[in-house]
């Protein structure tokens, strides 16, 4: 059977030919450069002076000194430090709900499915193709002229095509896609980070001008009790005029505070309710006060060797620097030979009865290579892009560094000297309560002008205010350190819950 004979060499040498081309393939390398994190910072401290062991302390709320434990572990709930269960069951519900968290979660699974796709190119792409058609063609065309016979011819085939990455275009491709899901991965991993972070510190917030407008009103109330001793003894004409005006622009100017206070706190919880994904309407979001948030007494301070491996905005602008590194050896791959093979098999007859018959079968077998020799200079150019695009992304990545740094270093800072301020400030404070007391009294014996009082009672309501903003700082403090130290997502055992999607098509 000689057809028959001939058919099998014919594709026995087809095979061995697509096995060689595909053993060169493989044993390409892939070009442009091979991505290497970039080291860590060998900085030893974060700032240029050591710092305390410990912060100061003070009596009274907030006032507890905090320890630095250098090289402990965050865990991966730090809000749980605060001691509220009202903070931790909002968190939770806005992790359920938050549209920002969904938007980064879905970012992600866009990111994975596109690598997917990327990865479709190191397989043959196969379809299949029926086509049938009628026409009428001139008989000169096939040597018969005078004649216009009416054909039929119908097809049906199989397609395959394989581009071989032979120089690693393809590859570098796949490298850059998973680079994007790192990427993507780090940008949620940012999201969730920031929305747990700003929830705390809106928290905090919330409860910082609660007591703000509980200390004002507090402050009004005696105030108004001094107008009404002023006012009795105006009648009595041991009060001037001047003096009676006086204690009532103190008493104005104490109440006109407030409605700037609480227009602040509706903005808050506004904020507080957009954040945990709820209707700034919502009658179900809780309250918060500074006496039901605990400072927490140890300060898990991560090595500055390690701030780089755990910070997902400095992992994310590493993801970017990997994602430009592979862009480099796409760019370099296309300046090489492009290989590729196609086949096709199928069967070609005049009618859809002869298509069954084995005698109508064709089949097709080829391989091309493109070099390029002149592109007006485009291909080189998009390398060079490439290329400045890397530097691009080595300078962003750098100052994300050095911003993550600074970031620590003030948040070190700031619970320092805001520890030492709330000692000064609470000493302020009792010293300012017991003058305006005192005064008082003596305002009443008559031992004291009424211009003591008026300034007595500024510097209480001055220092008091001061006190309720020093106690929300070192909490707030508290929060920024923890933020800009990288929240502890490393030590999450169970991974965050999907926030349900919201679809107008289906899948």
């Amino acid at each position: 059977m000689p057809f028959a004979g001939a058919r099998h060499l014919k594709r026995r040498t087809s095979r061995r030919l697509a096995l060689a081309v595909l053993g060169a393939a493989l044993a390409g390398c892939a070009v442009g450069p091979d991505f290497r994190r970039p080291d860590a910072p060998a900085n030893t401290s974060y700032t240029p002076e050591p710092m305390p062991a410990a912060t100061a302390s003070s009596p009274g709320r907030e006032g507890a000194s905090q320890r630095f434990e250098a090289g402990k572990d965050i865990p991966d709930q730090w809000w749980a430090l605060f001691h509220s269960p009202a903070l931790d069951e909002l968190i939770r519900d806005a992790l359920a709900k938050s549209p920002t968290l969904g938007a980064a979660q879905a970012a992600l699974r866009q990111a994975r499915e596109n690598l997917t796709a990327e990865r479709g190119q190191l397989f043959p792409s196969i379809d299949a193709q029926l086509a049938g058609a009628r026409e009428r063609v001139s008989g000169a065309t096939v040597g018969v002229p005078g004649t216009n016979p009416e054909l039929t011819v119908i097809n049906a085939t199989l397609n395959a095509s394989y581009n071989l990455d032979v120089f690693g275009g393809a590859r570098r491709r796949i490298e850059g896609a998973a680079s994007q899901v790192d990427f993507a991965r780090f940008e949620l991993e940012a999201t969730y980070l920031t929305l747990t972070s700003s929830i705390v510190a809106t928290a905090i917030r919330d409860a910082s001008l609660r007591a703000q407008l509980d200390a004002t009103r507090e402050i009004l109330a005696a105030e108004e009790g001094e107008l009404a001793v002023v006012e009795r003894q105006h009648e009595l004409g041991a009060v001037s005029r001047i003096g009676l005006l006086s204690q009532q622009t103190q008493v104005a100017a104490t109440r006109a505070t407030l409605p700037a206070l609480e227009k602040a706190r509706a903005q808050t919880r506004h904020q507080l309710a957009i954040l945990a994904g709820r209707a700034p309407s919502d009658p179900d979001l809780p309250e918060f006060s500074l006496d039901q948030l605990t400072l927490p007494d140890e300060l898990p301070l991560s090595l500055p060797s390690s701030l780089a491996r755990q910070r997902p905005d400095i992992l994310a602008a590493e993801a970017t620097l990997h994602q430009a590194s592979a862009q480099i050896g796409v760019a370099t791959a296309a300046l090489y030979p492009q290989v590729a093979l196609t086949a096709q098999l199928g069967r070609s007859a005049g009618s859809w009865s002869a298509l069954r018959s084995p005698d109508n079968t064709i089949w097709s077998l080829m391989a091309g290579i493109v070099q390029p020799i002149f592109h007006g200079g485009q291909l080189t150019a998009q390398r060079r892009a490439a290329l400045a695009a890397y530097d691009q992304a080595a300078h962003q990545y750098r100052q994300t560094v050095l911003l993550a740094f600074a970031n620590v270093a003030d948040a070190l800072r700031a619970l320092d000297t805001d520890a030492t301020a709330l000692a000064a400030i609470s000493d302020t404070d009792v010293f300012a309560r017991k003058t305006l007391d005192l005064t008082a009294a003596q305002y009443r014996l008559g031992a004291v002008s009424y211009l003591a009082l008026l300034d007595a009672q500024r510097q209480y309501r001055l220092a008091h205010i001061n006190l309720v903003q020093a106690q929300a700082d070192r909490l707030a403090d508290t929060v920024d350190l923890f933020q800009a130290l990288g929240g502890g997502w490393w030590n999450r055992t169970e991974p965050v819950a999907e926030v349900p999607a919201e679809r107008g098509v289906s899948d």
